[in-house]
């Protein structure tokens, strides 16, 4: 799959290892950072989504993404991401996401505002459930980030071109490939979440590390074994 994930913002919290490695498979170990595993909010637009050889469809192509995510490695020594949950604000986006990449996708009502270097995301969880599970997040976004301010924790919540799931019982891993991204600082002005405990995980803890960006193009590839 080809698509741009754009108006991007990062919210990273720090977590126990053990309450992530809980919920993973246990193919799957949980990656840290300074002795903390992190797990993610990525709130954006996804914007032109096709398949190679055919054209973006406006009325399929984009729509509003909430993901939550952490950051694993297998016992081959790969790193990639683990997906605990991805709202869509697209059903086919949903329905395609959970057949085709068996991803734990959820169709939700979304959308993504964008005003004068302000954000907004609206989330509200439809199908499968649980219905009603929230991500409203209001975020201001600074200056891009000089080259000293992209220090290794930057570098570890976002330079990630690596997905994993289970298939029919069996650990895949697909690439992920676009160039580096361009941060912004942010700042987070409201969040009003409910899709972490949704997923299992303790309510988050502590001041977030945020970043934002305007966006990269994206090449999602086919599953491996």
């Amino acid at each position: 799959m080809y698509h741009e994930w754009s108006r991007m913002t990062f919210i990273h919290w720090r977590y126990r290892p053990e309450h992530v490695q809980a919920l993973l498979p246990p193919q799957l170990t949980v990656e840290t950072f300074d002795g903390s595993a992190w797990v993610g909010l990525t709130c954006f637009l996804m914007r032109g989504v096709r398949v190679p050889g055919l054209p973006a469809l406006p009325w399929l192509s984009t729509f509003p993404e909430t993901n939550l995510r952490t950051y694993v490695r297998d016992a081959r020594g790969r790193t990639g991401i683990w997906f605990f949950s991805l709202d869509a604000g697209l059903l086919p986006a949903a329905l395609g996401g959970r057949g085709g990449y068996w991803l734990p996708y959820y169709w939700s009502g979304m959308s993504v505002e964008a005003d004068h270097g302000h954000l907004r995301y609206r989330c509200r969880r439809r199908l499968p459930g649980p219905v009603g599970a929230r991500c409203d997040a209001d975020v201001e976004v600074g200056v891009p980030l000089v080259e000293r301010e992209r220090d290794e924790l930057a570098h570890f919540l976002t330079a990630r071109f690596r997905l994993f799931s289970v298939v029919a019982g069996r650990l895949a891993a697909a690439q992920v490939e676009h160039p580096p991204w361009p941060l912004h600082h942010a700042r987070l002005h409201g969040l009003d979440q409910s899709v972490v405990p949704a997923a299992g995980l303790p309510e988050p803890e502590g001041q977030p590390v945020l970043h934002a960006s305007p966006g990269v193009q994206v090449r999602v590839g086919m599953w491996s074994w």
